[in-house]
């Protein structure tokens, strides 16, 4: 079978692209080799390569800019997942969506799940949201949305790498603690898309249109750099700690408002694809591990 995936030189593309299965043909695109805001691009593209699945891992992610950027964003985020989801129906594969916590506003205490209502404070989390809507809307059961938070990998600019950096160049770090979320590694959302696909496709599942997925367990950006910081001093990758300070939001303002409390219920996606998250710490020791390697 072979499948496109767009957004292929991002964290998830590659990581689609080192866990794919044996039955799988890839089809790996990026914004040079397809042009995801132009219907006509990806129709000339599907005639030709014919896929027979979609996992649109595609998105505009600079979530500051996309506060003056919104014409870009929305092209990406929104109008992107609609024109690909038209090609699918056209040809009549299943897609995947790739989404985002940023869909809601952050407001809860307790994890969001697939039911909670939807309440973007960003122009990113307003583009994310108008993209899934739209493939729902389109794809009605020939598409999942999966909502993951926080990804990283060892691929790609990212806060376990940016914190690396910084440990080294500076004598100390401030770092938000009244953000909360979970860590998710690209290597696991990438087994759940593989996973969530493959029974997309199966007449025996009936799967719900959303699907939240992330690593388990909960952190705050300030856990989360403490954290990589004593992982990386245990394997060599720093040769020292220096203090990192809990500091509030307020203290590092940003032109995009971010969700204060992003932590999303994972039990459906356990439940209709089987399986089981590792903790976030765990998947952060292997992504750091690659990079000894």
């Amino acid at each position: 079978m072979r499948v496109l995936i767009t957004g292929a030189n991002g964290q998830l593309g590659y990581e689609l692209q080192r866990t794919v299965p044996d039955n799988i043909e890839l089809l790996c695109a990026d914004r040079d080799q397809l042009n995801i805001t132009s219907q006509s691009s990806i129709n000339a593209y599907f005639d030709e390569h014919k896929p027979e699945a979609v996992i649109n891992a595609a998105a505009y992610t600079a979530v500051d800019k996309a506060e003056t950027e919104v014409e870009a964003a929305f092209a990406v985020n929104a109008h992107g997942p609609a024109f690909l989801a038209n090609a699918c129906s056209k040809h009549d594969i299943p897609m995947i969506q790739v989404s985002t916590d940023f869909v809601f506003d952050g407001t809860q205490s307790t994890p969001y799940k697939v039911t909670d209502k939807t309440s973007p404070v960003s122009v990113y989390g307003k583009s994310k949201l108008q993209g899934e809507q739209q493939v729902i809307e389109i794809l009605r059961n020939k598409a999942v949305v999966i909502r993951t938070a926080w990804v990283y990998s060892s691929h790609g600019n990212n806060f376990v790498k940016t914190m690396l950096r910084l440990m080294q160049e500076k004598e100390e770090l401030g770092v938000v603690a009244d953000q909360t979320g979970t860590p998710t590694s690209a290597r696991t959302l990438a087994s759940c898309c593989w996973q969530t696909l493959s029974r997309l496709q199966s007449t025996h599942f009936q799967l719900p249109p959303i699907l939240h997925w992330t690593d388990a367990g909960v952190a705050s950006w300030y856990d989360f750099a403490v954290a990589i910081q004593d992982e990386a001093i245990q394997l060599g990758l720093l040769e020292k700690g220096i203090p990192v300070k809990p500091i509030p939001s307020s203290a590092y303002p940003t032109p995009a408002k971010r969700p204060s409390y992003s932590v999303l219920d994972k039990t459906e996606a356990q439940i209709q694809v089987a399986l089981s998250p590792i903790h976030w710490r765990s998947a952060l020791k292997s992504m750091l591990l690659e990079l000894v390697d």
